[in-house]
C-alpha cells in the first residue's frame, strides 16, 4: 500500500494552512526502500529535496517554514515515479509530479473571530425598504411601482445607463431591522452608499459623501448604532479600482464645481487617471467609458484612501465593521496591504473580504500571485467556488466536485479563514438562488427573454426543494452564509438587473422565508457550526453526508439528491432537527430528501 492524505493528521501533522516557524511532520506509508520529500516555494525554479526516515511501515520528515505559498510531492527510491495529488485529495502514483499545496502564514495573522457562526445579509440599498418617502429624488427617474422591472434597455447610444430608481434607503434598512434579527443576521454587507450617478453606485461620484436618495452620514450612524443594538454589524462595499465618470475627481460633465482631471491637466485629480489621447481617451474598468479606471500606485489617491482621515479612516472611524473589496484582484498588492492597514490601526476587529471568484489561495492575477492569506493583505473571500460547486450538485447530482472543492479549501486555506469565507450562493452579479437551481438555461438569450422567464408553478415545488438542500449546506459548511436579500422571500431573476428588483414586501414565498428562519436559529443554537470541525462520511451517488462537532456539540447532516434511499444504521438515538422526531439506530434518507440529526438523550 502506498498512500498519503493531508486531510489526515497522521500524514500531515497539522491540517490545512500551517503557521509560519511551526515544525509540521508529513508521513507516507509504503513498503519501499526510500522516500524523498521534495518541496519547492512558489516562484523558484529549483526544488528542495529531504529524505525521509523510514519508521515501520512508513517516512517521516519534520520541516519548518517561513510564511509563503510552497507545493510538494514525493519522490520514490530513485525511480521516476512521485506520489502526487489526485482528483480526490488524496495520493496517486505518477511519472511527473503533480504538487501538494502547502500555505504558509505570519504568526501574527489573525481573522476577527465575530464573524464565526453568524449570517451575512447583502442589501443593494436602492432595492430593500423606503423609509423617507419624502426625500428629495434629486432629479432621478424614480419608478411609480414597485413591482417594475428595472429598466436593461440600452439608450440612443448603446449604453445601459442604470439611471432609473426605486427609492431604498439606510432608514428603511434601519425600520427592517427586527426583520433581519429574526432571520438570525448578525451582518449586512451594503452594495456601494457613497454618492454616484447610477442606482448600482459602483461609479463612485464622491467617496465622502452618502448619495443623498439614501441619507446622510448621520443616518449611517444611526444605522450602525440601531444595528449594534441588535448585535448586527455593518459591511461596506469598497470601490477603489475605479470611479464613475461623472464624479468630483474626473467631473466629465462639470456637474461638480471642483475641477476634475477630465476637465484640466492642472486638476490635482488628474494623475489618479491614464489618459491615452486627453481628454476623450482614456483607461477604463472592462472599457466601460463610465467607469475610468484609476492609477492605484499614485501616491495622492493611494493616501486618500488609506492616509489619516482617508476613505477607509473616515468611514471606519464612524463605526462600520467590515470592508468589502471590488475586484481585489485588480488592485496591486501593497495597495491591499495599506486598506488592511489602515482599517486595522482605526479598528484591528475590522474585517476585510475580497472579492475572489476562484481559489483565493493561490490566485494569479494578471501574471502576479496573490498573498491573500499570508497575513498582510485579507481575512475572507467571497466564495465562489464553493457557490458553483453546490449548485452544480443539486442541479446535476454532482457530489464528487462538490466534496473536492470542500477538501480542497479545508486543504488550502488557514483555519481561521475557512470558517469566515463568505459563502454566497447568489449575489448582485448573478442568477438569483431559486433560478439558478431550479430554471431553465438562459445562455445566449436576451434580456427581454430572461425577463419573461420564470419558473412556473409546475416546477416551483422541485425549484424550492433545490434551494432548501442548496441552503442547508450553504448554512452548515464551512465558512459564514451570505444571502442575498430576497431570496429569502422567493425572488428569481436572471442577469443584473433582472435580479436587483425591489423586495417583495407583503407577498414573501412564506414557506421560503421560513425554511431561512429554521437555518438562522439553527447556527445560533450550535456552535459546530461557528468553527467546528468538518468531516464528510459519504460522498456518492447524490449522496452527501458530513458532520461538524466541536467541544460542545455535533450535528450530522444528510442530503440525498438522488431517485434512490438510503438507510443509515448507527448505534444509539438521532434526533432529526427539522421534524423533532427520534430514531433509534437507524434513519431512512429518503429520495430527493434531507436531514439534519443530533444526538438524542
Amino acid at each position: 500500500m502506498i498512500y498519503y492524505n493531508p486531510l489526515d493528521k497522521f500524514y500531515k501533522s497539522e491540517v490545512g494552512a500551517v503557521c509560519a516557524d511551526k515544525m509540521i511532520t508529513f508521513r507516507v506509508k509504503g513498503y519501499f526502500n526510500s522516500v524523498v520529500f521534495l518541496l519547492n516555494k512558489d516562484g523558484e525554479k529549483d526544488s528542495n529535496h529531504y529524505p525521509m526516515i523510514k519508521c515501520d511501515d512508513y517516512f517521516e520528515c519534520s520541516l519548518q517554514f517561513s510564511s509563503g505559498l510552497y507545493f510538494y510531492c514525493f519522490k520514490i527510491d530513485d525511480t521516476d515515479k512521485y506520489i502526487s495529488l489526485s482528483n480526490e485529495l488524496d495520493d496517486i502514483i505518477t511519472t511527473t509530479p503533480n504538487c501538494f499545496q502547502l500555505t504558509v502564514y505570519d504568526s501574527d495573522y489573525k481573522v476577527p473571530e465575530w464573524i464565526y457562526g453568524g449570517v451575512i445579509y447583502q442589501i443593494f440599498p436602492d432595492r430593500f425598504f423606503i423609509g423617507d418617502k419624502s426625500k428629495d429624488t434629486c432629479g432621478r427617474y424614480v419608478h411609480e411601482k414597485l413591482t417594475d422591472t428595472p429598466i436593461y434597455e440600452p439608450n440612443e447610444f448603446g449604453q445601459v445607463m442604470n439611471d432609473d430608481f426605486f427609492g431604498g434607503d439606510l432608514k428603511g434598512i434601519k425600520l427592517k431591522l427586527p426583520y433581519l434579527y429574526k432571520m438570525g443576521v448578525s451582518v449586512i454587507y451594503l452594495n456601494p452608499i457613497f454618492k454616484a450617478y447610477s442606482n448600482h453606485r459602483y461609479d463612485t461620484g464622491d467617496y465622502m459623501q452618502i448619495d443623498p436618495m439614501l441619507g446622510t452620514k448621520e443616518d449611517l450612524i444611526d444605522l450602525i448604532n440601531e444595528a449594534n443594538n441588535f448585535n448586527i454589524k455593518i459591511i461596506l462595499d469598497g470601490v477603489f479600482n475605479h470611479t464613475g465618470d461623472d464624479s468630483i475627481y474626473f467631473n466629465k460633465y462639470g456637474n461638480y464645481k471642483e475641477l476634475g482631471a477630465y476637465q484640466s491637466k492642472e486638476s490635482k485629480y488628474y494623475d489618479w487617471y491614464n489618459f491615452t489621447d486627453y481628454p476623450n481617451k482614456y483607461e477604463s474598468w472592462w472599457g466601460i467609458k463610465t467607469l475610468p479606471s484609476v492609477n492605484e500606485t499614485n501616491e495622492s489617491y493611494i493616501d486618500f484612501i488609506t492616509g489619516k482621515n482617508g476613505v477607509i479612516d473616515y468611514y471606519t472611524e464612524l463605526g462600520i465593521s467590515g470592508w468589502r473589496l471590488d475586484v481585489v484582484d485588480e488592485l496591486p498588492a501593497f495597495f491591499v496591504e495599506k486598506i488592511r492597514r489602515a482599517a486595522k490601526s482605526a479598528n484591528q476587529d475590522v474585517i476585510i473580504i475580497g472579492e475572489v471568484w476562484e481559489d483565493a489561495s493561490n490566485k494569479i492575477s494578471y501574471g502576479v500571485r496573490r498573498k491573500y492569506f499570508q497575513g498582510k493583505e485579507l481575512d475572507s473571500v467571497m466564495n465562489y467556488p464553493l457557490k458553483n460547486a453546490i449548485i452544480e450538485y443539486v442541479r446535476n447530482k454532482d457530489v464528487r466536485n462538490l466534496s473536492y472543492v470542500i477538501k480542497e479549501q479545508v486543504d488550502h486555506y488557514p483555519n481561521m479563514v475557512l470558517h469566515a469565507l463568505m459563502n454566497i450562493l447568489s449575489t448582485h452579479d448573478t442568477y438569483r438562488l431559486l433560478t439558478a437551481v431550479g430554471g431553465v438555461s438562459m445562455d445566449g438569450k436576451s434580456k427581454k427573454e430572461m425577463e419573461n422567464t420564470y419558473i412556473g408553478a409546475d416546477g416551483i415545488k422541485k425549484a424550492k426543494f433545490k434551494l432548501k438542500v442548496a441552503s442547508l449546506l450553504q448554512y452548515t459548511l464551512p465558512g459564514v452564509p451570505s444571502l442575498y436579500y430576497g431570496d429569502e422571500a422567493g425572488m428569481q431573476g436572471y442577469s443584473d438587473p433582472l435580479n436587483r428588483k425591489f423586495f417583495p414586501w407583503g407577498k414573501e414565498d412564506t414557506e421560503i422565508t421560513e425554511w431561512y428562519e429554521f437555518l438562522g436559529k439553527l447556527r445560533k443554537e450550535y456552535s459546530a457550526f461557528k468553527n467546528g470541525e468538518y468531516c464528510e462520511i459519504c460522498a456518492k451517488n447524490g449522496l452527501f453526508i458530513y458532520k461538524r462537532t466541536d467541544a460542545v456539540s455535533e450535528v450530522l447532516i444528510a442530503t440525498n439528491v438522488s431517485e434512490k434511499q438510503y438507510s443509515l444504521n448507527y448505534e444509539g438515538r438521532l434526533k432529526d432537527l427539522i421534524t423533532n422526531k427520534v430514531h433509534d439506530n437507524h434513519f431512512l434518507l429518503r429520495k430527493n430528501s434531507f436531514a439534519i440529526l443530533q444526538n438524542a438523550k
